[in-house]
C-alpha cells in the first residue's frame, strides 16, 4: 500500500512530521538510487504515480523526496537519534 505523500517534500534543517512518517520511503528511495533504477520505475512503485501520464509531476514528486531522502542519510538521522536519547 502506497502511503500519502505530499508532491514536494519538505525543505529546510528541521526533521518535521511528514519526515518522520516517510523515513522509510526516503530510505527505500535512497537505496534504490544508490542502486541505479531508473527512477520512473522508482515513482511508479513507490509513489503510484505513472510518469509516462504525469511527467512532470512524478519527476517533480521523485528529485524533491530523492533530495530530502539524501538530507536524512547526511543530516537529519542526527535529528532522529537525538529524539530517541531523551
Amino acid at each position: 500500500m502506497i502511503e500519502p505523500f505530499d508532491d514536494t517534500a519538505p525543505t529546510g534543517d528541521e526533521l518535521t512530521d511528514y519526515d518522520r512518517s516517510h523515513a522509510k520511503l526516503y530510505m527505500r528511495l535512497f537505496d534504490a538510487d544508490a542502486d541505479g533504477a531508473d527512477w520512473r520505475e522508482v515513482v511508479k512503485i513507490l509513489f503510484g504515480i505513472d510518469p509516462a501520464k504525469e511527467p512532470h509531476r512524478a519527476r517533480h514528486v521523485h528529485d524533491t523526496h530523492l533530495v530530502r531522502a539524501r538530507w536524512m542519510t547526511r543530516t537529519g538521522y542526527r535529528h532522529l537519534l537525538r529524539q530517541t536519547d531523551t
